[in-house]
């Protein structure tokens, strides 16, 4: 090796308990996000931060276990997501061309 020449140094692995800690903090923001908030799309978003959570930590015990299956699940609950995001986008817009308003109190007249 020539003089002054230096190895790169290894990334270092994080924990799986960080990931955990990650999932959690992001999963308590959207629960806080949907029992405090009064306006759908705010609501739409924090359940999806929760879908994301779930993501973290199916993702994190798959690399910590050397399995795939943790990934085979996140490629579901995206594809529900994704499914989720068509149907629920398209209630919420319906909703405001009609009320002009995405406030669910004003959404009581959904109930039978």
């Amino acid at each position: 090796m020539p003089p002054g020449f230096a190895l790169p140094a290894l990334p270092a692995t994080v924990p799986t308990e960080a990931y955990v800690v990650l999932s959690a903090v992001l999963f308590a923001i959207g629960t806080l996000g949907v029992l405090l908030r009064k306006n759908a799309l705010t609501i739409f978003m924090s359940i999806e931060l929760m879908l994301n959570a779930v993501n973290v930590a199916f993702v994190a015990f798959a690399r910590q276990f050397g399995q795939f299956d943790g990934q085979i699940f996140v490629f579901f609950v995206m594809a529900v997501a994704a499914a989720e995001v068509a149907v629920g986008l398209g209630i919420i817009v319906d909703i405001f061309r009609s009320r002009r308003t995405v406030d669910i109190d004003d959404v009581s007249w959904l109930r039978g």
